[in-house]
């Protein structure tokens, strides 16, 4: 029986750790993750316009939210509905988290995780050939647009820290305040990946 590797990340407030194959399995589908996304960007929505938001139908949209409220991952937020007929829905959790190595001794949990990534890395490349054939027709964000990459020589616990590092910044970012002065800004997709690889 495989022992799972106990996890050095800090715990970070509104972030949650998921450990059921449930929870797993809902966000290994496109149409779901999306939806997540949406909530992220977004705040609080109805299924109508999340339905708008990803391109599905509405009643898509709430067989989704369904599968992701029975999860644990969204909630209702009825303090928002207008009357009874409205249904507003939001995250549970600002943010989620999970390590395959918990699930060493679970099955369909390791399976879960391993689609959950596989979709997170298929939705990253996807997103980055988008930008980049349409980058040209936006030059203000081309120019501001980033992509980096760099080799180290890491242990195992350095690369975890290195982790946190850059956790940190893109939490900072993502979750502050947004000023009211004036400028514009869009939503802003980030996202990195740092593994063991050889030249």
């Amino acid at each position: 029986m495989a022992t799972p590797r106990k996890s050095t990340a800090r715990a970070r407030e509104g972030v949650r750790t998921l450990t059921e194959a449930k929870a797993l399995a809902a966000l290994a589908h496109p149409f779901r993750a999306r939806i997540m996304d949406a909530l992220k960007v977004d705040g609080p929505s109805t299924a109508s316009a999340l339905a708008a938001r990803t391109g599905q139908a509405v009643g898509s949209a709430s067989h989704h939210l369904k599968v992701l409220h029975e999860a644990g991952l969204v909630e209702e937020a009825p303090e928002l509905a207008k009357d009874r007929r409205e249904r507003w829905w939001r995250l549970v959790d600002r943010g989620t988290r999970w390590s395959r190595a918990e699930f060493a001794d679970d099955p369909d949990a390791l399976a879960a995780a391993e689609q959950a990534e596989a979709l997170g890395w298929r939705r990253q490349t996807e997103r980055v050939e988008a930008w980049l054939t349409n980058s040209d027709s936006v030059p203000e964000w081309a120019d501001a647009a980033f992509a980096t990459q760099s080799w180290a020589t890491l242990s195992p616990d350095e690369l975890r820290e290195v982790a946190e590092e850059v956790m940190d910044v893109v939490l900072r970012w993502s979750t502050r305040e947004i000023p009211d002065d004036g400028v514009e800004r869009e939503p802003v997709y980030l996202f990195s990946r740092g593994f063991p690889s050889q030249p």
